[in-house]
């Protein structure tokens, strides 16, 4: 293997195992390949195993430099309904990227790019020194943790999901003069202190902030002034969606156009 091939940059995907966003990021991989990039797809064992029963054992289709792996998904072996273990989620990525740099044709590992709520790589990236930049699959958000503190979620009892109380106006975000509480994701609508999601996203966006750069999902002039609010904490903050449409644009090869991200088997039955 040639030594420009070596030197190419070298990007690991870490996407959030849910199909909603391992989508995007599969998209973003395909248009970095083309741009360049050799690429490491990385998911949790389970889900790549969903992925060969769906795609069969040729992920990457025969393209050169983009590969899939895998890691153990961090969780105690008896008790399924366990919270992941963050320590053996780092102790996985760290192992990966150290095997990865080892193989000598490939290029170094040269980023992590990893979704806006797999914070634990920020602490694998810091420890090897390397930039992580955090994609965001969402639309362009910070302010969970201020929901939070300010007392909107979780609600105080389950009347409050009706009788109006969505309505309720977040004229504090100045950014977004018109939004409700209603427009906020579904999940912070919980009666439960304990539930496990709005804990889980509220130190995400401020954890997000202190990666390389913030990717997001969106386009400037479909969110500009909560763009602009952004920025003045995020100045490494970049836009790319509509990432369809960019990689049906982007993509001439074939065969990096077949690559799947699918966890479903096709049903062949309407064939």
């Amino acid at each position: 293997m040639g030594s420009d091939y070596v030197h190419k940059p070298h990007a690991v995907c870490v996407p959030f195992p849910a199909q909603g966003h391992i989508t995007p990021i599969t998209q973003l991989a395909k248009v970095l390949h083309v741009r360049g990039f050799h690429i490491i797809f990385v998911n949790y064992d389970y889900n790549h195993k969903r992925l060969l029963k769906s795609r069969g054992p040729d992920l990457s289709m025969g393209v050169h430099g983009f590969a899939f792996e895998s890691i153990p998904k961090g969780l105690p072996p008896i008790e399924i309904e366990a919270t992941q273990s963050i320590p053996e989620l780092c102790y996985y990525t760290r192992e990966l990227l150290a095997r990865l740099n080892s193989i000598e044709d490939l290029p170094p590992v040269s980023c992590l790019i990893s979704d806006g709520v797999m914070n634990f790589t920020q602490t694998v990236a810091d420890e090897l020194g390397i930039p992580r930049v955090t994609f965001w699959t969402t639309s362009a958000y910070l302010q969970y943790p201020e929901l939070i503190e300010r007392g909107y979620t979780p609600l105080k009892d389950a009347s409050q999901l009706s009788h109006g109380y969505l309505e309720t106006p977040l004229n504090w975000i100045q950014s977004m003069p018109s939004v409700r509480l209603q427009d906020m994701p579904s999940f912070l609508r919980t009666t439960d202190p304990n539930d496990i999601m709005p804990n889980f996203v509220n130190e995400d966006p401020v954890i997000a902030i202190k990666s390389t750069a913030v990717i997001l999902n969106t386009f400037d002039s479909l969110e500009q002034p909560v763009l602009d609010a952004m920025r003045a904490k995020v100045p490494a903050l970049y836009t790319i969606g509509q990432l369809r449409m960019l990689c049906k644009r982007a993509i001439t090869e074939p065969k990096l156009g077949s690559i799947s991200s699918s966890l479903w088997t096709p049903d062949t039955r309407l064939a």
